[in-house]
């Protein structure tokens, strides 16, 4: 059976780095798993790889949708599948890297994704509740993905409602197909929770510096510098930096209040993400390369 190994963890936990040395020492090929990557344009805010940082890996679905449209799981999971043969057909190990668990657990579990349509009706109702409210009644009905959801993003939460309401099922139940394409090895990487947030602050101030993050917002929201125009909603819809910089430009927010909010949300956004990635117990988790290496080893030489 094919092989495909999964690279996971928190955000700022060093997926990039880690899985680029890994790829390199066995021949691999990455494949993104993040939700915000896959759009064009949303290049610092996301922690998109460079051309550069690459170093000759190949890496697909970045840059494979407009941020103007919304990208399901279902389309994400369609392209990934592709991507993963296609590597496997060059005989390399195709490495999937991210810490967005549903798009992960896509692959691994092959879940069946049931087509639901948007119900305009129904959102439109739903678009009249607060985050809260909403929250509270997706808390009700499917109290695992209420876990793991951004609770101050109203489009996720609205399509979560929608999903639920429209299948009957709550959505980390989803069917999952009988048995699965790969043999999958699942790696973590395990930070402490005051490593993490130094990583996190790090990560943020650089990502600040020369107002790189600034100036990719008002590019994204300014009609005359690309073809996206996105308004100040949709891009706060996005959450975490895109959220607390859109505020900012907005004079909604102070500059030093700016950093504090996308500093306290990343934390708890890594917080929601481990609640995912622990009811999978088949992920094993690393704290370096060293041990990465160790497990990779034993796995691609049954």
């Amino acid at each position: 059976m094919n092989k495909l190994i999964v690279i996971l963890g928190q955000t700022a936990s060093g997926k990039t780095d880690l899985s680029i040395k890994l790829a390199k020492k066995f021949n691999g090929e990455i494949i993104s798993a993040d939700s915000r990557q896959v759009y064009k344009g949303m290049d610092i805010g996301s922690g998109k790889i460079t051309k550069k940082e690459m170093r000759g890996i190949p890496h697909y679905l970045l840059d494979v949708a407009s941020p103007k449209k919304r990208f399901t799981v279902a389309q994400y999971q369609k392209l990934a599948l592709g991507e993963i043969n296609k590597i496997h057909k060059k005989n390399k190990v195709p490495f999937l890297v991210g810490g967005t668990g549903f798009y992960i657990q896509s692959i691994v579990d092959k879940i069946i994704i049931p087509k639901v349509k948007p119900d305009w009706k129904l959102r439109k109702k739903l678009e009249k509740k607060s985050n809260q409210e909403l929250f509270l009644m997706l808390k009700k009905v499917d109290p695992k993905r209420a876990m793991s959801i951004d609770k101050n993003n109203p489009r996720r939460l609205i399509r979560a409602m929608e999903i639920v309401l429209k299948t009957g099922s709550a959505i980390p139940s989803l069917r999952r197909a009988e048995r699965s394409d790969f043999d999958i090895l699942q790696i973590g990487i395990k930070k402490s929770p005051e490593e993490l947030k130094k990583l996190i602050k790090k990560r943020l101030l650089n990502r600040l510096k020369n107002k790189q993050m600034i100036n990719e917002v008002k590019k994204l929201h300014n009609s005359s510098a690309n073809d996206l125009v996105l308004s100040w909603k949709r891009l706060e819809e996005f959450g975490l930096e895109y959220r607390f910089v859109a505020q900012y430009l907005q004079n909604k927010i102070f500059y030093q209040e700016m950093i504090d909010k996308i500093q306290k949300e990343s934390e708890n956004f890594a917080k929601r993400q481990m609640t995912w990635f622990k009811r999978d117990k088949s992920i094993v988790w690393i704290e370096n390369y060293k041990e990465a290496v160790k497990c990779i080893d034993k796995f691609l030489s049954i």
